[in-house]
């Protein structure tokens, strides 16, 4: 043995090198807990972080629960009809703009045209450029089943900065105004009313003292995707827009459902609809921030008279409806993608993540904390879920649908920069600010 050598001493503290260090104090992952027991290190930080995460979550749904308008109650609609006590109903012109709508004008046209009204309304289909028959079809109907006067009329493309739509609303608003009227309803073609409809939209407008009145129709939900897709459509929507902050005078939320929208004449001048807003492909909510802008008084609220006739009976359908429009939403802009990305994980994908893995690692408090945060999100689905009439059990496969989405906006920035972003229809519309300004 050499000098100053000693041999390695054995103890309970376990085996020390001849440097007085012991083996255990080498171990890359585990430290000791001032109780005898050795914990892993990557396991302690990667567990608490899924905690703090989950418990930012937590935070999130709380807020979201009571301080984002209630957005999650389905009661904002229209109060049961009070006839206003005058004699002389306003004149109403509807505008219906239509591209390729053959096979749902059956279902939705003849409703318009048997509108049990009692003041004067006509319709005007403005016929966008159909290829199937849409407008020869729209007249067959109203041969066939009578009622309001029709008018079938086509404005031709729309030249450049214009959306088809838009353009064939000014289209239709033009033909409209030369009969002066006090309202226009804008509606689309896939939209069916009941036969009270009108009267109840103007009742509301005129008792209100709404220049705007729009009703979210409620939308089909019978196949499979329909039902897992669709509810959460108008949940995610009246998140964004809590309906019980745009009928607030004053507020800075406006947003409206371009299926059912109730407009005074006076405030559409005003506002240089659809003029002003002729580049929108989200039109609905680029109208009502105009009218509101132009100090107009505008309600939103879920629909009971008004039905959607649009069948979405595969996911790629309703991908294509979504994708359409998700990144124009965000004004195509990268950073607001991030972080929309972001918060629909933080939100909906980390509380379910957070249960399973704090329940798999023993981390009681990310188990909590993403259990309560997935509790909260269910129990605000679930009134949106009742209002289409849908099974409950879908309420705990929200995340499932969040990711979806999520999913859906992705892949709408990608065919954006891909030249194919916007795309309805046959047409695809370039981002608003490569569009020369026309007015």
């Amino acid at each position: 043995m050499c000098v100053g050598s000693q041999p390695p001493h054995r103890g309970g503290g376990g085996e020390q090198t001849d440097t007085g260090i012991h083996e255990r104090d080498l171990h890359p992952a585990t430290i000791d807990d001032g109780l005898g027991r050795a914990a892993a290190v990557g396991q302690t930080a990667s567990v608490s972080a899924i905690a703090w995460t989950a418990a930012g979550s937590l935070a999130a749904w709380l807020w979201l629960l009571l301080g984002q308008g209630f957005f999650w109650r389905t009661d904002v609609r229209l109060p049961p009809r009070r006839d206003p006590d005058y004699d002389n109903w306003p004149y109403v012109c509807v505008v219906v703009p239509a591209r390729g709508e053959a096979a749902v004008l059956p279902e939705s046209l003849p409703s318009l045209l048997s509108q049990d009204y009692p003041g004067r309304a006509e319709v005007f289909l403005i016929d966008d450029g159909s290829t199937d028959g849409t407008g020869e079809l729209a007249r067959e109907l109203a041969r066939r089943h009578g009622g309001l006067p029709l008018t079938v009329s086509s404005p031709g493309e729309p030249p450049s900065g214009w959306t088809g739509k838009l353009w064939a609303v000014r289209h239709g608003i033009g033909l409209a105004r030369a009969r002066a009227p006090e309202f226009l309803l804008l509606t689309d073609a896939d939209i069916a009313h009941r036969p009270d409809s009108l009267r109840a939209l103007v009742a509301a407008a005129r008792t209100g003292g709404f220049d705007l009145v729009s009703q979210m129709a409620r939308l089909r939900a019978e196949s499979r995707w329909e039902r897992l897709v669709v509810p959460a459509f108008v949940y995610f929507f009246a998140q964004l827009y809590p309906f019980r902050w745009i009928g607030v005078r004053g507020s800075r939320t406006a947003a409206a459902a371009g299926g059912c929208v109730l407009l005074r004449t006076e405030a559409a001048e005003r506002a240089r609809i659809p003029d002003a807003i002729r580049q929108s492909v989200i039109d609905d909510v680029a109208l009502a921030r105009a009218v509101k802008a132009g100090g107009g008084h505008i309600w939103l609220g879920l629909a009971e008279r008004v039905d959607s006739v649009r069948r979405y009976p595969r996911l790629h359908d309703l991908w294509r409806m979504v994708a359409r429009s998700a990144y124009a939403q965000l004004r195509h802009n990268p950073l607001l993608l991030a972080g929309t990305v972001l918060g629909l994980a933080l939100v909906y994908l980390v509380p379910p993540a957070a249960l399973l893995v704090g329940l798999a690692t023993g981390d009681s408090p990310a188990a909590l904390a993403g259990g309560l945060a997935w509790l909260l999100m269910t129990a605000t689905y679930v009134p949106m879920l009742r209002h289409y009439a849908q099974p409950l059990w879908l309420a705990p496969l929200l995340p499932f649908t969040a990711f979806l989405y999520l999913l859906m906006t992705v892949d709408s920035a990608v065919q954006h920069y891909r030249g194919r972003g916007a795309a309805w229809k046959g047409r695809t519309y370039a981002r608003p600010d490569t569009v020369p300004d026309e007015s």
